[in-house]
This record gives structure tokens, C-alpha cells and sequence, in this order.
């Protein structure tokens, strides 16, 4: 175990020995923090200035290196590279975002940034490509004759040449140091208007609306999803009759935010209006003249209540104007944006995914469509892998190479990783942030599977295997005792032996009550130590060795297990096929199996609850042709998301031959070059290991 781990870190090290001398690189082995596409970062004044200047800005054209400032030095060990940075001011906001410049064929310096910050930043639109050397873009622009961008892929990240696109928009580029500064010209927004439409018969019968926002010029928008709103109840006038609940689900705040600053008299229209103060209820009789007067019951009228305003409030904050707004359960906004006049449509649909098929770098496809199971329509984002072509490899990630507890946001885990790509992965405790599966890599156990769930397998060679994985360890002794160890580094904790290796941290910490440790270094046992209490002593863990926790009645073993003893261990996994493969990462339920849906949640010990829940869910395939899968299935256009039974239909659908559902809800995230692409990273939780997909670049 410890050979794997030194293993995993001199791996990780080497890359960033190779990379070392660029700023760009050493940008990407920091966390890009969650913050970075939720984009609610602060400016750098709280003044609402009025706009000025509605004129274009001058363009800055790029200076040559030798006039640039002495404190930024060349990326030299990347070719054709003079500098880069990992941090973006626009208008005053500095933001986290990978950026670099290099010489053009006319020796100007152009400028890149990486796509998934151009496209949360500046709320571009990608539209659907097969070369993965160009990218088509829409902003104010005509879809049907696209403003097409040139793509470099550099380390974990693709770069999209924003040169042209600039100039066109009148925006100011000069790096400063790490920080590429970017002024553009102010906005003015001149009116926002709401507006029902009618229902579209091929969706839902669901009522869809619509927000126009018109604009003085292009500019810089981010959508941000928010938290569900919570309902005011309504206080019955007779104290004696309980306040009604209601049952639908909560509408939920959603804001689009603009670089730009509303006219007045749009922040007046939208400003809330203070609350009516309530009125105080009539005096309740005493009980007993209740019974001496005549009761007559009111009469019910029937009403409905009135619709909650779409447009809740619109503020300027920070020269930015914010509209928020209340959705109902089951729709969301889908924005398009147009040119003359400049406007933001923001049509709130219960199908609003914006379909794409995009090549994003050779073997990497992204792709989003509506899958259509029964009357439903699930929209479902994933991320086709050619495992056969050069380069391209999977490897388990986690949060932290020094431990195995701890979670982080998966789009700061894989870029920590120098990932291009990721999903999460297997299960863990939230509470204490610990491992509840299987997780193998370069052919060593980190953590051990768990209730004989399912697991993916697969090796450099672009082979994989899915099936119900159990490990099975056993302890020798000497006069020919056998003890089972039933759980590997692993957070479930039930009664029997469990072992914990130098993996899993510097020290292990006891997680029941009353445990028994044995130490045991170059196979021998050399001390016995009282457990106690759980998580309160810290047990430090031999580099050559590992420690064994008997709990419950695991503990009479350890009279037959004296200070002394040689012990060693045999390890087998079930099925046998499982041993193959260097990489493991254990979920489950397994969904499909050669073909064939073989979803049986209950054998693998999960609850009626989790079996019959309708969730967002995660997944992981392969096809018949070898291509490997990575989905995210969000909730279906007005409603939940699906069941585990609909989830193994969906990715049936999908062409999957084998399938595993991976850990879903709000640990579902599927990344990419820096981006979240199936929802808003602030919804995303924390999650402790995941599957990452990495590139290397041919020289």
C-alpha cells in the first residue's frame, strides 16, 4: 500500500516537475474554486455609476514582449507560448481563469482564454462542432453564419483564440502579471418586459414565459441557479382554524446578471413592495358561549391563489444589474440572445437544455439531448471517451493524496488533478468524509468494496468490466488460523476485523466504541491498544505496516493474536476477473450487464427509500463499439428525475451495453476543461473520489 501511494504522489509530482516553469500550469494545480462559475464574485467598488460613455472603447492593440512589463517572464517551456496566467479582471471583477497569449502569424500577440471560462464569463453559446480544432460561438450574433473560434489544447484545458472576437466587441486586453485585465465597453439597459406564452404541445402542458431584456450593446451575462424560495403561509382570520400547508414544491430563485446598469425607472417598476402588515384576528369567544350561540358555517368560495411573480426584483449592485426570479417547480431559463436590436430572451420552459454535439478534442465528444422514455423527456449531458485513441486515460481521483478523508467540489478535485474531464464517483459518508466503496489505482487498494455492489474495472489498454465486486481478505496465523477481514480502508463500519493501511492517512482514528487495535509492522503484531472511545485517540499507522480493528465480537479474537505473532495476508476479489484490472472505482447499483438490464438495488443492500427515490442521477458505460460514457441525468422536463429502474432504461437508450450508477443528487457533477456542463456548480455538492479523464499531448 505504501509502494502505491509514494507511486500516486512521485506520478503527480512528475507532472508538475514538467510543467513547472509556466504560469499557466502552475495555475492549474490550484483549485479553481466553485466560486468561479457562479460568478457572484464581488467588484472592486460598490458605486452604481451611471453610464458615461455608451461609445466604443479604443482598442489596445497588443504590445510586443520587449515592451511588456519586466515583472511577467515567458512561459518558455510551453511552445509558442509568452505568457499566461491563471486570473481574469473584467470591468473590475477579478476572477479565477486560465489565459494565455502567444505570437500570431503577423507578430501580434493573441489572446486565449480557456473555453469554459469564456463561456460562463461572457455567456457565450457553444454550438455544435466536429472539428475539434474550430469552435462556432453565438453572442448578439447570427446563428445560421456563427462567428467560428480557433481551439488549442494545452495540459487541462482547451484555449479558444479571442482576438477577433475583442476587437469586434471594442474590449481592452492587457496583461498584468498573472491577471489578464480586460475592460469592455458599459451597458445600458433599457427595458425589461415579461410576457406569458402559450404552452407547447410537444413538452408539457406546462405554461412557459418569457423575459425580454433589451440592451443599448452586447454585453457580458452569467445565469446563476439559486436556492428554492420559501413560501409565505397565509394566517387564517379565526385563530381556531390551522393554517393551510401547501404541497406543491417551492418555486426556485434563479438570476441573470448583466454587465451593465438598469434605466431607474426598471429598478422602480421591479422593487418589491414592503410587506402589508397583517390584521390582528378578531377576539376569540370563550368556549362556553360558544356552545350557547348558533353556528353557521361560512360560506367557501372557492379561489385560487394568485401566481407568483416570475420577475421579483431588479437591482443594481456593483455597476452590474441583477434580476432575480421565481420559478416553478419543474422549468428553468433557457437564454438566447440576439442583435438588433441587442436583446436577452429568457423564455422559462420545463425543457429548456440547449441541445449540442460538439467535438471537444480528438476521442471527446460532449454531448446533450433529450432522451425519451414513456411520455417523459429526460435531459441527459455526458461525455463519449475513445479509450483506443493516443493519449487518452481514466484514473480514480480523489480529494487529497495524503489522506483518504476529506470532499471537495469535483471541479476543484480535477483540475487539482490536471483532469480534462471528470464525474464523481463512488459513495461516502458526508458526515465524516470517509470512503463507502471500492477505489483501486495502478493496481492498489485505497479502499475496499462494500455489500457486494457494483464496481467498473479497466486498464490502459481500454478494456473494462463491470460486475458486483467483493474483496475477500483473510488473515493467517501460525497453527493454520484463518480470520476474514471484511473491510479495507473503508468508512462502513459493522462488527468483524478491518484494516486501515498508511493510505488512508498518518493515523486512524476509531470509529466505534471499544475497538481493539493491533499494530502490526514487517508482518508482525507489535503492540495492542484499547480503541475507547470512538473519535476521540488518533492510532498513528506504520509506513510498513497497518493497523487491524477488531470490533464487536471480532474482539475475542485477540487472545489467539499475541504481541509476537507473524501474520500475512491473502487477497481475492469475487469475480475473479476483478484481479485483472489496475483501476476499480465501486457504486452502484449495477444497471446493465452484456446487454441486458440487471438493476437488483435490493441485493446490493440498498434501501426501499434510495430504491424507489426519483433523483438526479450519475452514470458510467460502455457501447458495443468500446466507447466509454459518462452521463448526468437531471430531473425530466416538468417533474423529478428518474428512479433507478428509469436511470437503467435511459442509459439502455443511451447504447449502453454495460452500465453503472454512480453516487447521484446533488453529488452529481460531470466536468469539463474547467466547467460544470449539467448544472450550476454552487447546487453541486462536496464529494469525496471521482473518475477523471486525462490527455496528454502529443509533442
Amino acid at each position: 500500500m505504501v509502494k502505491m501511494l509514494n507511486c500516486c504522489r512521485q506520478e503527480y509530482f512528475n507532472i508538475i516537475a514538467l510543467i513547472g516553469n509556466s504560469k499557466l500550469f502552475q495555475a492549474t494545480v490550484s483549485p479553481i474554486f466553485l466560486t468561479t462559475l457562479c460568478l457572484t464574485a464581488t467588484c472592486a467598488t460598490n458605486a452604481q455609476e451611471p453610464p458615461t460613455n455608451t461609445k466604443p472603447l479604443p482598442i489596445v492593440t497588443p504590445r510586443s514582449p520587449s515592451t511588456l512589463p519586466a515583472t511577467r517572464s515567458p512561459a518558455s517551456s510551453l511552445p509558442g507560448v509568452l505568457y499566461s496566467g491563471n486570473q481574469i479582471s473584467f470591468n473590475g471583477r477579478t476572477l479565477p481563469g486560465a489565459w494565455l497569449q502567444q505570437r500570431g502569424t503577423s507578430k501580434q500577440v493573441t489572446t486565449h482564454l480557456s473555453d469554459g471560462v469564456f463561456r460562463q464569463l461572457i455567456g457565450v453559446d457553444f454550438l455544435n462542432s466536429n472539428n475539434p480544432a474550430k469552435q462556432p460561438v453565438q453572442w448578439f450574433s447570427s446563428v445560421t453564419k456563427p462567428l467560428v473560434l480557433a481551439t488549442r489544447l494545452l495540459g487541462a484545458y482547451r484555449y479558444l483564440d479571442i482576438s477577433n472576437f475583442a476587437q469586434t466587441v471594442g474590449w481592452q486586453i492587457q496583461p498584468n502579471a498573472n491577471t489578464l485585465v480586460i475592460v469592455a465597453p458599459k451597458a445600458r439597459v433599457t427595458n425589461i418586459v415579461q410576457s406569458p406564452l402559450a404552452s407547447d404541445a410537444d413538452v408539457a402542458t406546462l405554461q412557459t414565459a418569457r423575459v425580454v431584456v433589451d440592451l443599448d450593446r452586447p454585453t457580458a451575462w452569467q445565469l446563476t441557479q439559486g436556492l428554492p424560495i420559501k413560501k409565505q403561509q397565509t394566517q387564517s382570520q379565526d385563530p381556531d382554524t390551522p393554517t393551510s400547508q401547501s404541497t406543491a414544491p417551492p418555486n426556485r430563485e434563479w438570476t441573470i446578471t448583466l454587465d451593465g446598469i438598469a434605466d431607474t425607472a426598471l429598478i422602480e417598476r421591479y422593487t418589491p413592495l414592503p410587506p402589508i402588515a397583517p390584521v390582528a384576528p378578531p377576539p376569540s369567544l370563550p368556549d362556553q358561549l360558544k356552545q350557547l350561540l348558533p353556528v353557521t358555517p361560512a360560506p367557501v368560495i372557492p379561489s385560487s391563489p394568485a401566481p407568483e411573480p416570475l420577475i421579483t426584483q431588479v437591482e443594481v449592485v456593483n455597476n452590474r444589474t441583477v434580476i432575480h426570479l421565481s420559478v416553478p417547480f419543474g422549468q428553468s431559463p433557457q437564454i438566447n440572445t440576439v442583435a438588433n436590436p441587442n436583446r436577452l430572451i429568457i423564455n422559462i420552459r420545463p425543457d429548456a437544455l440547449q441541445e449540442r454535439d460538439i467535438t471537444w478534442a480528438t476521442g471527446l465528444r460532449w454531448r446533450q439531448h433529450f432522451i425519451k422514455l414513456g411520455t417523459d423527456r429526460f435531459p441527459v449531458v455526458w461525455l463519449e471517451v475513445n479509450p483506443r485513441k493516443f493519449g487518452l486515460t481514466l484514473k480514480p481521483i480523489w480529494t487529497n493524496l495524503d489522506t483518504l478523508t476529506g470532499t471537495a467540489p469535483l471541479i476543484q478535485t480535477a483540475q487539482r488533478y490536471l483532469a480534462v474531464a471528470a464525474i464523481n464517483g463512488g459513495y461516502f459518508n458526508r458526515n465524516n468524509r470517509l470512503p463507502l466503496g471500492a477505489i483501486r489505482r495502478d493496481g492498489q487498494w485505497l479502499s475496499g468494496p462494500i455489500l457486494n455492489r457494483g464496481a467498473i474495472a479497466w486498464n490502459d489498454s481500454g478494456q473494462f468490466y463491470f460486475g458486483r465486486l467483493t474483496l475477500e481478505e483473510t488473515l493467517l496465523v501460525a497453527n493454520n488460523l484463518r480470520l476474514p477481514i471484511l473491510f479495507l480502508n473503508s468508512g462502513y463500519v459493522q462488527a468483524g476485523i478491518a484494516r486501515y493501511t498508511p493510505v488512508w492517512g498518518a493515523t486512524y482514528t476509531s470509529l466505534t466504541d471499544n475497538e481493539i487495535i493491533l499494530v502490526v509492522q514487517n508482518n508482525q503484531i507489535i503492540n495492542q491498544l484499547p480503541g475507547g472511545k470512538g473519535g476521540q485517540t488518533a492510532f498513528p499507522i506504520p509506513h510498513d505496516g497497518y493497523l487491524l480493528t477488531l470490533r464487536g465480537n471480532a474482539a475475542t479474537t485477540v487472545s489467539q493474536l499475541p504481541i509476537g505473532t507473524a501474520v500475512s495476508i491473502t487477497s481475492a476479489t469475487t469475480p475473479a476477473n476483478f484481479s485483472r484490472y489496475p483501476y476499480i472505482v465501486g457504486a452502484g447499483p449495477l444497471l446493465v450487464q452484456n446487454g441486458q438490464i440487471v438493476l437488483d438495488a435490493k441485493s446490493e443492500k440498498f434501501s426501499p427509500a434510495f430504491i424507489a427515490e426519483k433523483a438526479i442521477r450519475s452514470g458510467i458505460c460502455t457501447t458495443s463499439t468500446g466507447t466509454l460514457m459518462i452521463a448526468a441525468v437531471h430531473n425530466r422536463a416538468g417533474g423529478y428525475g428518474p428512479t433507478l429502474a428509469e436511470h437503467a432504461q435511459l442509459m439502455q437508450l443511451l447504447g449502453c451495453v454495460d452500465a453503472l450508477n454512480l453516487d447521484g443528487g446533488s453529488s452529481t457533477s460531470l466536468y469539463l476543461g474547467g466547467q460544470l456542463l449539467d448544472r450550476s456548480p454552487n447546487t453541486a455538492a462536496r464529494v469525496h473520489n471521482g473518475i477523471g479523464i486525462f490527455l496528454q499531448q502529443q509533442p
